[in-house]
């Protein structure tokens, strides 16, 4: 197995995860596919991928599943691809402190201390690729919405830390921002909302009802006609892996190209106005 390169994705139960394991393994790597739950561990493994149980929010899980990839590697690692992620949608003022702590342990602080246990040895064999999977929502933010920009925005600011501070290491760190991309996030989403949002008692309870709980319910309200399929994601994700020079950040979908130009370009006002509307 030595012959073959090496990576740790997390996130793998479905959607971008899912379909970038499968696609690597078949590609001939050697690919660790994490979950957060052992079913989901149990079912990657009777599909011929090799999955061990990550969660970002078990800091022991991390060090367990750390320690099992570099004894299957003989200590090494090429790439890690940090892809599992949740939302909790709901207005700012409606988050309560601990659903706020519990989206970051999951959505950054897991993430960088998967980075920080992965880096001595990537450093040590002199080559190596973190790519984080970031989102539009990293670039611009949406009302309701506003936990899940923040964890992303935080992920963008430390995946460029990262890469300033590594600059003369041979280590190369990368943000793939995907736009909609036909996943469960939306689905997987309710549990969050249902556990920590009072929308009934909210000052905007009438954007609940109208907006946002129609697209979390109703699944023909959830259509985005730019949506495109994971695999959009995992053919970026190549090319970060592979390309000798790999760009610093790989867009995916239309709605993340042109967010990424009207931040660049627009006045604040007209981003406040189109954005603030959405």
């Amino acid at each position: 197995m030595r012959g073959k390169k090496s990576i740790l994705i997390t996130g793998c139960s479905s959607g971008i995860g899912y379909d970038a394991a499968h696609e690597l393994h078949m590609r001939g790597w050697q690919v660790f596919a994490s979950c957060r739950q052992q079913k989901d561990v149990d079912r990657l493994n009777t599909e011929g991928l090799t999955s061990l149980r990550l969660d970002y929010a078990d800091e022991d899980s991390i060090k367990d599943a750390v320690a099992q990839v570099f004894r299957s590697t003989g200590g090494r690692l090429d790439a890690l691809f940090n892809n599992g992620a949740y939302a909790i949608p709901g207005a700012t003022e409606d988050m309560p402190r601990d659903a706020l702590r519990a989206l970051f342990e999951t959505n950054v602080f897991g993430q960088f201390d998967l980075i920080s246990q992965v880096l001595p040895t990537m450093r040590a064999q002199g080559h190596g690729r973190v790519i984080n999977c970031s989102s539009v929502l990293g670039i611009v933010v949406l009302r309701m919405r506003g936990a899940y920009c923040a964890s992303k925005f935080a992920m963008e600011a430390m995946t460029d830390a990262l890469r300033y501070e590594n600059a003369d290491t041979g280590l190369h760190f990368i943000s793939i921002q995907p736009g909609p991309i036909t996943t469960r996030i939306r689905e997987n989403s309710i549990p969050h909302f249902e556990k920590w949002i009072d929308w009934q008692g909210s000052a905007h309870r009438k954007v609940y009802e109208e907006t946002l709980r129609p697209r979390l319910y109703d699944p023909d309200t959830s259509v985005d006609r730019f949506e495109l399929p994971p695999g959009a994601v995992t053919a970026k994700l190549i090319h970060a892996l592979t390309a000798r020079n790999p760009k610093p950040r790989y867009r995916v979908t239309t709605p993340t190209h042109i967010a990424e130009a009207a931040r660049r370009l627009l006045p604040k006002r007209w981003l406040d106005r189109f954005f603030g509307r959405m």
